[in-house]
């Protein structure tokens, strides 16, 4: 029988977390005959691979796995290219899916014909420390959008956790392969909006790396990176970001009104400090900006 759903994990050194991933999708409720998974893995240096491999010992579910060495867009095109699903539902490394994700998702784009790209919700739950709880705030505010405004245009989703219509994301000539690094995602999901597609959120919930213990070390250089990479970005894709928003003054203000929202939900006075991690940050962010800028100047 031909797939429904095709799963897409693309991950690289991943050891840490990679079997706990692995497990929330193949404990899935969701019939197995309906499903293949396909792990593209960036040449992992660690465990990750058989970990992977051992994972999916006894598995009734179809499964494939590639390699790649090209960046994130390569790797996710891969999946693309080689899924038989009416869709793809994408799964990061560390990400752990509740046991109805599929089955939610699916349904919901079965009724939905409207919807290029849905994404559940990230669950609001204290993470390993209190950096960790924050960055859960924080991404779990920054998604609380209406997908299909005008106002969220320019906001990413982010491929965790979202489920793509295999039409529509073939139909914009799948991902931007020349990028490696972050941004292939937004790049596919304006491409995808702009073809006429809807992009929304569902109540359907998943938890990812902030389950676990962060350091402010690993959330400084995250967002250098990310920083660097979008500068990037947008040398392709001029005017797609307001980058007076990116500002630490503006990062301040964003988290205070997401620390309400939070507030609101979940009665935790930790959810206050949120202005405060925005501007440590978009901090990080703006310097990793700036240091591409410099790079291609000098090249």
């Amino acid at each position: 029988m031909k797939p429904k759903v095709t799963i897409g994990v693309c991950v690289k050194n991943g050891a840490s977390t990679i079997r706990e991933a692995i497990e929330s999708i193949i404990n899935q409720d969701f019939p197995r005959e309906f499903m293949e998974l396909i792990v593209v893995d960036g040449y992992s240096e660690d465990k990750t691979l058989s970990i992977i491999e051992d994972s999916l010992k006894d598995t009734e579910i179809k499964s494939k796995i590639f390699y790649e060495n090209k960046g994130l867009g390569y790797a996710r095109q891969m999946v693309v290219d080689n899924a038989e699903g009416n869709y793809i539902v994408w799964v990061d490394g560390d990400m752990v899916l509740s046991k109805d994700y599929v089955k939610e998702q699916v349904g919901f784009m079965e009724q939905h014909s409207e919807v290029g790209i849905a994404k559940g919700k990230q669950a609001l739950e204290s993470g390993g420390n209190l950096l960790a709880t924050l960055e859960t705030y924080s991404r779990a505010a920054g998604r609380m959008v209406d997908y299909s405004s005008e106002k969220a245009r320019l906001k990413s989703m982010g491929t965790g956790g979202c489920i793509y219509r295999a039409k529509a994301i073939k139909q914009v000539s799948g991902f931007d392969q020349n990028i490696r690094g972050y941004g292939e995602d937004l790049d596919a999901e304006c491409r995808i909006r702009k073809a006429g597609w809807l992009l929304c959120t569902t109540d359907v919930q998943f938890r990812d790396y902030e389950r676990r213990r962060l350091t402010w070390e690993n959330l400084w250089r995250r967002y250098v990176q990310r920083g660097y990479d979008m500068h990037n970005f947008l040398r392709k894709n001029k005017g797609m970001l307001n980058l007076y928003k990116m500002l630490p003054p503006a990062a301040f203000l964003a988290g205070l009104f997401h620390s309400v929202s939070i507030y609101k939900l979940t009665h935790r006075k930790v959810a206050l400090l949120l202005p405060l991690q925005y501007v440590f940050k978009m901090t990080a962010w703006c310097l990793g900006f700036i240091r591409s800028s410099l790079d291609s100047i000098r090249i």
